[in-house]
């Protein structure tokens, strides 16, 4: 782990999160972020190629009465509607079906991409992660390595705060200033609708724009080979990532940039935020309290990782993750990889 508090001494590798499993202590894209980190400490970055397939989208972007990212599943009995073929028959299609599953629909297929394809761009976009902190950006302060019976108690075995130190000028690079000015346009607790403003969504046009002028985001673009433009391949970012979508109770309170990255709150517990920088601003106005982490990663360079428990205003995480010191735009490019080479449950 990059740049650790010294005067405070911590446990490494203490899990094996080749066998380890988070569940049912974490919800499904919590428990598939962790298997990421797992990877990715056996084996590095070279890693990818698995972690990607471990990575679902569906429990990453998707609700459960839609067909976001879902298209051709395998069929459930406990899913809400369906969304493969055989729904047309069933009557049992979710509403969106034909919207996202007929061959226009950026979520149909997984392409032709292979698992050697996701490897060789991911390490790619790894490496073409030019805003990344720098090891002297950051200074954290992991404190007290929580065993998996601990994570789920609620009990802070950490009096100080994660972050020691953070450059804040990185927050000034634009991709950085206009990620920070979504995080303050939704409503955390779900079930409540979400009302965006034209503001808002000038905000996320800028941030797209902004992160569409980094090598990172065009690399991932002529990779693709699917869209005639950068300005398809955005409206397809806009509608992925900003795109709302009810969780459960008929409001449309969630997208996928909510819930990965400035976090939600469902039924008393906090629910997705996967954010470094989010968690940091936040900590920092004494809104977060970190508890204790369960994972750090080996690496001695940026991005690193880190599985951790907090409370967020009161409401608990057993068991978060999150890239520590990757820029905005790595976050949104992998994720976006991995939804669109990998959709539905695979």
């Amino acid at each position: 782990m990059m740049a650790t508090g010294q005067d405070i001494p911590y446990p490494k590798h203490s899990l094996s999160w080749g066998t380890f499993s988070c569940a049912p202590m974490c919800n499904a894209a919590d428990a598939q972020m962790l298997q990421v980190m797992g990877m990715l400490a056996q084996g590095g970055w070279s890693m990818l190629r698995t972690t990607l397939v471990f990575l679902s989208p569906k429990a990453l972007y998707t609700a459960p009465d839609s067909c976001y990212g879902r298209c051709e599943e395998p069929y459930n009995e406990e899913d809400e509607c369906h969304c493969s073929p055989q729904c047309e028959k069933d009557h049992s299609c979710c509403e969106d079906y034909y919207r996202h599953c007929q061959p226009e629909g950026f979520s149909r297929s997984r392409d032709s991409i292979t698992d050697q394809d996701l490897l060789r761009i991911s390490e790619q976009l790894y490496g073409a992660d030019h805003n990344k902190a720098q090891p002297s950006d950051i200074v954290i302060n992991p404190q007290h390595q929580a065993s998996p019976e601990e994570t789920d108690d609620q009990e802070d075995r950490s009096p100080q705060p994660l972050y020691r130190y953070v450059n804040e000028k990185l927050f000034s690079k634009p991709t950085y200033s206009s990620f920070i000015k979504l995080l303050d346009n939704y409503q955390r607790t779900t079930g409540k609708e979400e009302e965006v403003t034209e503001e808002e969504l000038q905000e996320q046009e800028n941030f797209l724009r902004e992160v569409m002028k980094t090598e990172l985001m065009k690399k991932l673009f002529t990779f693709l080979q699917r869209y005639g433009s950068e300005q398809e391949f955005i409206a397809d970012l806009q509608e992925m990532w900003f795109g709302l979508y009810s969780r459960g109770d008929g409001e449309r309170d969630s997208s996928g940039f909510e819930h990965i990255f400035s976090g939600e709150v469902k039924k008393g517990k906090v629910s997705g935020f996967h954010n470094w920088i989010r968690f940091y601003l936040l900590e920092k106005q004494g809104m977060v309290n970190y508890f204790s982490h369960n994972f750090n990663g080996p690496w001695d360079t940026y991005p690193d990782v880190l599985g951790l428990q907090f409370s967020w205003d009161g409401f608990y995480k057993e068991v978060g993750s999150a890239f520590i010191g990757c820029s905005p735009e790595f976050e949104l490019g992998l994720y976006t990889l991995c939804f669109i080479a990998r959709p539905g449950r695979e």
